[in-house]
């Protein structure tokens, strides 16, 4: 199940699905040590011996995220119940502190009790083994921990703290959780338990006849009882209304700290623009990665996640971020390569949050002779995405503290890992991971990273790898105009494989990451080389539904939905659609031919989740979100676009103005 709101601050990240169940707890790294694992922490109402989990059937519930902030504005009503329940959820922008509001209704016309149940229910480490969740009377709360990972639940219904609680074993000798405790309005007071645990606390209100009362729950994560113990003691003294109000305050000023024309883009586009810009920065980790994504319902289909950082997510990611105006985020990224990269120059397929080497499933050898596992483009893009960041912010220092150890190293493993034929970089797996070869994506990316590498050289006064790296640059783009371009066609080709006699296989595979063609630098947009294949993309992988969207490529078969390939290509995805839009724009010569972009904005405005939430890929008839959501690559290719589509809008309209 995708997951509806996402909560951060570059320590913790919090999700919740469409249910309202809290399903992700990442700390003290975005994207690393899960402490929920996908499992459904539970929120429920119990009234005039009434139970209901808000998962349930009965409830219509609204999710979203308050105006600009990175607080959620969420609705719950139940007429059975007659009760409404309107939250705010935040993590705090500063302190490890979930944070949530609930302001409860009586839509009745008499007084009645209500109780409000939390469910917690955690494994920590990623693992449900050696837990403890306790009942600490001197502060009134109930923690959990294990090693050096402690986290405390607490909080205030009027001036009262918790009603009840109780701690269990969950899931083992047949005990399913403290949860089914609480079905009945009451919860046992069990104050310890150990191994696989969970706890629930309760909370009561008295209502008077169609009137509200709220309540305050948090939780903190710590490394020790002293740290989440003197934190708690923070919030009961600043009062968890105060920190709320501040953190809203900290994300409105923060995604609003330039002021933009928008150039007459819908207000449901720019709400989306500002929405994308607040989730990319919850998936990035203050140390430097930036997660691909964070639902770990993905592992229903498959024993991994999307909680790692690809290097070329990352650099595109990174180099959105830096033209949105955010660069002091992304500063620790570029670091995060230099620390990264492998003696050999290149960069691994993806990587932990805290740096280590993440899994693979690219084998190093095949038929018996030894091969890199790497995608290349990932390397290129690291330094292509860099000095497109000096380029705008000017900041020297980063470039020269990076060159020795990551520029120059990466640069002379582009130069030297490629054919002497050819001049194209050898084989390595395409950007989608699926296959080996030489692809023009990739050769585009290694082209666009040798003439950065090449600008930074040159910044520095070292005009010998300035010259060398701009040759191999000139030498790879001769090389795909002369071998990944088809005449025939008249577009450029997915890419070529060898086979074990050398020889050339062509692949015609009709593929929307051709993009990178005029992305990085290889031709302009409006060749006609670009312009026919651009064209070829938008028309031959345009999923034609009701849904509409742009495929990755031709009978694509991640998470497929249809056979008919010639009206479903493929399942619509975001980046890939917004990839066209990007071609419009870049190719524009007048305002009426940025009207197709202008659509296509539209489009994934109109397609993203009710919260403004953007997922990988939709369901090619329903139009529902299939695989991550959020993807990160989805929400920075979308600030992308209407970037670029700003920028041309105004020098456009500049231009027919005559002003300069």
């Amino acid at each position: 199940m995708p997951r509806e709101i996402v909560l951060g601050n570059g320590n913790m990240l919090v999700n919740f699905d469409s249910f309202l169940n809290m399903r992700d707890f990442y700390f003290p790294y975005v994207g690393m040590e899960n402490h929920i694992s996908g499992y459904k922490n539970r929120l429920g109402v119990w009234v005039e011996g009434l139970f209901s989990w808000l998962e349930e059937p009965g409830w219509c519930r609204k999710s979203g995220y308050k105006d600009e902030s990175l607080v959620s504005d969420v609705t719950a009503v139940n007429m059975e119940l007659g009760i409404e329940i309107l939250i705010n959820d935040a993590v705090h922008y500063r302190e490890n502190i979930y944070l949530k509001r609930i302001v409860i209704r009586n839509r009745q016309s008499r007084q009645r009790e209500v109780r409000l149940f939390f469910n917690h229910d955690f494994s920590i480490g990623g693992s449900d083994v050696g837990d403890t969740a306790l009942y600490d009377p001197s502060t009134g709360a109930v923690y959990h921990y294990k090693r050096d990972y402690y986290f405390l639940f607490n909080g205030k219904a009027a001036r009262d703290g918790i009603y009840q609680y109780t701690t269990g074993i969950k899931r083992f000798g047949h005990q399913e959780g403290t949860w089914r405790d609480a079905e009945d309005g009451c919860l046992t007071g069990n104050p310890v338990a150990q191994g696989s645990v969970d706890s629930t606390v309760s909370f009561r209100l008295v209502l008077p006849p169609g009137q509200e009362a709220t309540l305050y729950y948090w939780i903190i994560a710590g490394r020790s009882f002293d740290e989440v113990g003197k934190v708690n003691s923070l919030v009961l003294e600043q009062t968890p209304a105060l920190l709320l109000k501040e953190t809203e305050s900290c994300w409105r000023n923060w995604v609003n700290r330039f002021e933009r024309d928008f150039a007459g883009l819908s207000p449901e586009v720019v709400k989306l623009f500002k929405t994308s810009l607040l989730i990319v920065r919850t998936q990035v980790d203050n140390r430097g990665a930036i997660l691909a994504a964070n639902d770990t319902d993905i592992m229903l289909t498959n024993r991994d996640h999307y909680s790692y950082l690809w290097p070329r997510d990352g650099a595109l990611v990174a180099n959105v971020l830096d033209q949105a105006g955010y660069p002091e985020i992304t500063v620790p990224f570029y670091y995060f390569c230099e620390k990264a990269l492998a003696e050999g120059g290149f960069l691994w397929p993806k990587y932990n949050p805290d740096g280590t080497v993440g899994s693979s499933w690219h084998p190093w050898v095949k038929d018996g002779n030894a091969q890199l596992p790497v995608q290349e483009d990932e390397t290129a893009l690291v330094l292509w995405a860099l000095w497109k960041f000096y380029e705008r912010n000017k900041n020297f220092e980063l470039v020269k503290s990076v060159y020795e150890t990551l520029v120059k190293k990466a640069a002379n493993f582009l130069a030297c890992y490629r054919d002497p034929a050819t001049g194209l970089p050898l084989e390595s797996y395409d950007l989608w991971e699926e296959r080996r070869g030489v692809f023009t994506f990739t050769v585009a990316a290694v082209y666009g990273g040798l003439r950065a590498a090449a600008n930074c050289a040159r910044l520095l006064g070292d005009d010998h790898n300035a010259q060398k790296w701009e040759q191999a640059a000139r030498e790879v783009r001769e090389g795909l105009l002369e071998h990944l371009y088809s005449e025939e066609l008249g577009r450029f080709l997915r890419g070529v494989y060898y086979g074990p006699e050398g020889e050339a296989i062509k692949d015609f595979t009709l593929e929307s990451s051709l993009y990178g063609v005029f992305e990085f630098g290889i031709l302009p947009a409006g060749d006609r080389r670009v312009v026919r294949t651009m064209q070829a993309v938008r028309e031959g992988l345009w999923v034609k539904t009701k849904v509409g969207g742009v495929a990755r490529y031709t009978n694509d078969y991640y998470f497929q939905r249809s056979c008919d390939i010639e009206n479903v290509p493929g399942n619509p995805w975001f980046i890939c659609t917004l990839w066209v839009a990007g071609w419009y724009i870049a190719a524009a010569k007048t305002p009426a031919e940025l009207e197709e972009a202008g659509r296509l904005l539209e489009w994934a405005a109109g397609h993203s989740m009710k919260s403004g939430v953007l997922p990988e890929q939709l369901q090619p008839y329903t139009g529902e979100p299939l695989s991550v959501a959020p993807l990160t690559w989805s929400h920075a290719t979308f600030i992308l676009t209407v970037l670029n589509y700003l920028e041309k809008f105004f020098a456009l309209q500049n231009a027919g103005t005559g002003n300069s």
